[in-house]
């Protein structure tokens, strides 16, 4: 556990990104501060305290008998300003009293790319982004530079399908054949729900129709079924669902359509010429890894042989845009298990590989019987991703997207290699937020872009229940929400 002491309004304010970093350096432990009623008997790990006044910041960290501790000049009065200071002292502090460096730095948000691409709007260079992320987050060269990488190849991207006045649709499936240990998504298995899916699919088709009518017709860009497994229902419910999208929105104009078939043990072939035959132009098939001893630890019920025989069906079915999804970190992987997985994914030839590092997230089986699931080091995991990085680039693949979340292994980040055309557009969409994206089904949230004045856009968000029972039996209040909101702001969406 980690004792946190803020002894000043101006560090009290900043607690969240304050948190953020110490969960960097100390990955996995409890951050209490001592209002917070914590367990006596956790061990205490470290205690940090922070004060920001008089025109210092003052910072102290002590594990144990070691004691470290500094004052730096602390200027109040503008926000950012401020917060930044305090991010920086801290980092500081905490590499001179851990002895580490973060690959990130400072950085604590989930969209990195953000940075690079409003200097290039600017006139920067990508030598430019690289040297500011160094100078003023302390990212090392590797990161910095990937993250420039890939912010120029979204900003080409970006450039040329022109998201802002179009909208895209998520479509959520919450079923799997199995939950897997690292999951902490609203999901159930299909065996407990195979009576209620067509339930959940009549309650999803009657948001469809009332959302369809309130965008007037116009034409999303991408639509992308996720979940949960999407291929877990049957083959006759997807045709039912996707002949439902498509008769109700004007897809003349669709550029993407994604199902994500992620669970080999989910595909059959009968499903594939399904999607195939309603225009479905990218799939995902996601082995995580491609070593048994680990699936079968993870609670993934599938071989590494049916990945294979997946993959075949889907080429011979005729799709030309398959992903593959991996996961850097997983429970007893070393490097060199990564690397054998990136042979045998290599072999296959997929058009694109997303590698996830591990996100320890609070509700994962995982994250709650951690002494079940030894973890890699984050310099393994760091490895790991490196060997994913060149596997992918030797089969002509190019990053082109990224993002990064809490509690995630080594604190490094999630990023998609593709290669030329094959670029997941949606993934692209949903991180740099440059459009509407509607979500449709249990757990969606929909994220309205909102226009301003001098490119000051902003974001609005409308929740769906995650509870499939919920879901349900609130169907028309799920609507009603956003008929709501979307009649309020109808001007400024311009619908």
């Amino acid at each position: 556990m980690i004792l946190l002491r803020l002894l000043s309004p101006e560090s009290d304010r900043f607690e969240n990104d304050i948190r953020a970093i110490i969960m960097s350096f100390y990955l996995g432990e409890k951050i209490c501060t001592p209002r917070q009623k914590f367990p006596e008997e956790e061990p205490l790990r470290a205690e940090i305290r922070l004060r920001a006044e008089d025109g210092q910041l003052r910072l102290a960290a002590s594990e144990g008998a070691v004691y470290t501790g500094s004052a730096l000049p602390f200027e109040k009065g503008d926000r950012k300003k401020e917060r930044d200071q305090i991010k920086t002292g801290l980092y500081r502090l905490l590499c001179f009293h851990t002895g580490q460096r973060l690959p990130w730095g400072t950085l604590t948000g989930v969209r990195p790319a953000k940075i690079p691409m409003e200097m290039y709007r600017e006139g920067g260079s990508r030598r430019d982004a690289a040297a500011f992320l160094q100078e003023k987050y302390f990212v090392s060269e590797e990161k910095a530079q990937l993250c420039a990488e890939i912010a120029e190849r979204e900003l080409d991207v970006l450039g040329r399908i022109k998201p802002e006045k179009a909208f895209s649709i998520y479509i959520g499936i919450p079923f799997c054949p199995s939950i897997c240990a690292y999951c902490s998504f609203s999901s159930y298995p299909i065996a407990r729900w195979q009576e209620r899916t067509d339930e959940y699919l009549t309650a999803l088709e009657k948001e469809i129709e009332a959302v369809s009518r309130l965008v007037k017709k116009r034409t999303p860009m991408t639509l992308y079924m996720g979940g949960g497994t999407p291929t877990s229902i049957s083959a006759a419910q997807l045709d039912r669902l996707l002949g439902t999208l498509s008769e109700t929105f004007d897809f003349s104009g669709i550029q993407e359509i994604t199902v994500e078939a992620g669970r080999p043990d989910s595909i059959t072939l009968e499903k594939l010429q399904v999607l195939a035959r309603r225009g479905v132009s990218r799939i995902s098939i996601n082995p995580q890894t491609m070593n048994q001893r680990t699936l079968d630890l993870i609670g993934r019920r599938h071989s590494t042989e049916q990945v294979k025989e997946a993959f075949a069906m889907a080429r011979q079915t005729g799709f030309q845009n398959i992903n593959m999804d991996l996961i850097a970190g997983l429970p007893g992987e070393k490097p060199e298990d990564m690397r054998r997985t990136m042979e045998e994914v290599c072999a296959l030839q997929p058009d694109s590989i997303t590698v996830h590092s591990l996100a320890l997230k609070r509700a994962a089986f995982l994250n709650r019987n951690r002494d079940l699931f030894p973890s890699a080091s984050a310099r393994e995991v760091n490895e790991m991703i490196r060997i994913s990085r060149e596997a992918a680039r030797g089969l002509g693949m190019h990053p082109y997207y990224i993002y990064r979340q809490k509690n995630i292994a080594g604190n490094l980040e999630n990023t998609g290699y593709a290669g030329n055309g094959c670029e997941g557009l949606y993934n692209i969409l949903i991180m740099e937020e440059k459009q509407t994206i509607l979500a449709l089904g249990s757990g969606g949230m929909s994220k309205f872009l909102l226009p301003g004045p001098g490119g000051s856009d902003r974001l609005e968000r409308v929740e769906n229940v995650k509870s499939v029972d919920d879901y349900i039996g609130r169907i028309d209040e799920m609507i009603r929400r956003k008929e709501v909101f979307i009649h309020q702001y109808a001007d400024e969406l311009g619908w």
